[in-house]
């Protein structure tokens, strides 16, 4: 039970934890740390490649790059999946034994990857020492060649050879008659440890017999109810373990459909501005002919009735009019937001039409917005409508960080032959450390008293993704924040 308690534990790692994490020093000894703390015994943590070398370790020694390639035990677990050794000495000079399982890489087809922990021999007789009274029996560990897994009273100190004849296998426990060494007769038992190199050997004196049964079903009630108890914990633990993975699994199904939901609002909101400045374009096209209708008769006409005045009129109605059309041309814009589309952009162009919906809230709050762009910024192959949006995010939120009279600056330039990057920054409140690593997750928000979702970011970054750039961030609180936006030049 106690070998099978511990090659479950390794069994149960290996297989929940990734080949990434096992691969990392601090995150090995994060995990075995933990293991120590759940199970005794363990003396060091080691993760070992197809090709034998130990690429990861935690514990008191330096073992990291040690080649087990042609050690026994090395072929034997790549046979048969779970190995316990023999108690060798080995690198440590100290007898040991270690357990060690292997698990195929899903990720490359034929590869594979040990872990293989180490327990002190000692382990072993402390196991014997629960079993009986030492004083009227000798108890033992031998391997299949006779030679003692842990130090005998009779026969000799741990990896001596006994002169105890090897017992075939049984998959019970047998008794037989044996002789000791002054000529007494005495029972030998003895028991294959299941799926283990161990044979369990006691032997006891026919008097000591009637004194011990009494004091062995007390023991055995004791053993009995430690392990219910131990079994209880396992289970408790694995429990927990499958709750809060269950947990984890809700709240992500949570939140993708509270984005689906968000993203089924946002199209409904696009589909109903199409929808108006559509309706809004038709009377817009009627004054604007009609304008010019009037505007042709008053110049073909020398002697027309305050012409100059009506001129002036008419030059205001057109002016008005193609200042209504640039507004629904932009909300028609935005409303298109299809599949992916590749269309050759002008970034200044964009960005103006961008803030071209902000300027009366620039000019409300007397904030002043910079744009620096040199003449020869490259045009990009990307989908406008889904840059615009992003523009249009992270602009936003510069505008919701300053405060009156602040500064936003928007600078446009060709990282290399490649790609260009757009950079907006501010002088607002700027954001905390410990909530940029966070910022572009669902859900995350620092604006939740101005009625933030926190999906502005994290719909932006996907975006940008999608579109084959990336996006980067820097802030310091009190000073601003400055996002950097980098897109391929040609199509992604």
């Amino acid at each position: 039970f106690y070998l099978e308690e511990r090659r479950s534990a390794l069994t149960y790692l290996i297989e929940s934890t990734t080949l990434q994490e096992l691969s990392d020093p601090d995150s090995l000894s994060h995990i075995f740390l933990n293991l120590k703390r759940s199970f005794s015994g363990f003396v060091d943590l080691g993760l070992i490649d197809a090709n034998g070398s130990q690429r990861a370790y935690a514990g008191p020694y330096d073992f990291t790059g040690l080649d087990y390639k042609e050690q026994d035990w090395f072929h034997e677990v790549i046979l048969q999946d779970v190995y316990v050794s023999d108690v060798y000495l080995g690198y440590r000079n100290r007898p040991h034994f270690s357990i060690a399982v292997k698990h195929d890489n899903p990720n490359v087809p034929g590869d594979f990857y040990v872990l293989r922990a180490t327990l002190m021999a000692d382990i072993l007789r402390k196991q014997i020492q629960s079993t009986g009274d030492g004083s009227s029996s000798d108890a033992f560990f031998v391997n299949q060649n006779g030679i003692l897994q842990t130090p005998s009273r009779d026969f000799g100190s741990i990896l001596d050879t006994t002169d105890v004849a090897v017992p075939s296998f049984s998959d019970r426990a047998q008794v037989t008659e044996h002789e000791d060494k002054e000529g007494k007769h005495c029972f030998l038992s003895y028991a294959h440890i299941a799926e283990s190199p161990f044979i369990f050997m006691m032997i006891k004196h026919h008097e000591s017999f009637s004194g011990d049964w009494l004091s062995f079903q007390g023991k055995l009630l004791i053993f009995l109810i430690a392990s219910c108890v131990v079994i209880l914990l396992l289970v408790t633990f694995t429990s927990h373990v499958l709750i809060t993975l269950i947990r984890e699994a809700e709240e992500s199904h949570d939140k993708v459909t509270h984005k689906m939901e968000y993203q089924n609002k946002m199209a409904s909101i696009g589909r109903l501005a199409a929808g108006v400045a559509h309706e809004i374009n038709n009377p817009l096209a009627i004054i604007n002919e009609k304008a010019g209708l009037l505007k042709d008769m008053t110049e073909l006409s020398e002697d027309f009735p305050q012409k100059g005045r009506i001129e002036s009129t008419v030059d205001s109605i057109l002016s008005s009019v193609e200042r209504c059309s640039t507004i629904t041309h932009r909300l028609l814009g935005f409303a298109r937001h299809m599949d992916l589309t590749h269309d050759t952009v002008d970034l200044k162009l964009s960005v103006k039409e961008v803030l071209g919906f902000l300027e009366k809230e620039a000019h409300y709050r007397n904030i002043e917005v910079k744009v620096y762009a040199p003449d020869t910024l490259p045009e990009i192959v990307t989908d406008k409508s889904q840059l615009q949006q992003v523009l249009l995010n992270i602009i936003n939120n510069a505008f919701a960080a300053v405060d009156r009279g602040g500064l936003i600056e928007i600078a446009m330039f060709a990282r290399n032959a490649d790609k260009v990057t757009v950079s907006i920054s501010d002088n607002g409140k700027g954001i905390n450390k410990a909530d940029l690593e966070h910022i572009f997750e669902p859900f995350f928000t620092t604006k939740k008293d101005a009625g933030g979702t926190g999906l502005g970011l994290s719909i932006t970054y996907g975006i940008v993704q999608k579109l084959g750039g990336k996006i980067e961030v820097e802030s310091e609180v009190g000073k601003g924040t400055a996002f950097h936006v980098t897109l391929p030049i040609q199509k992604a």
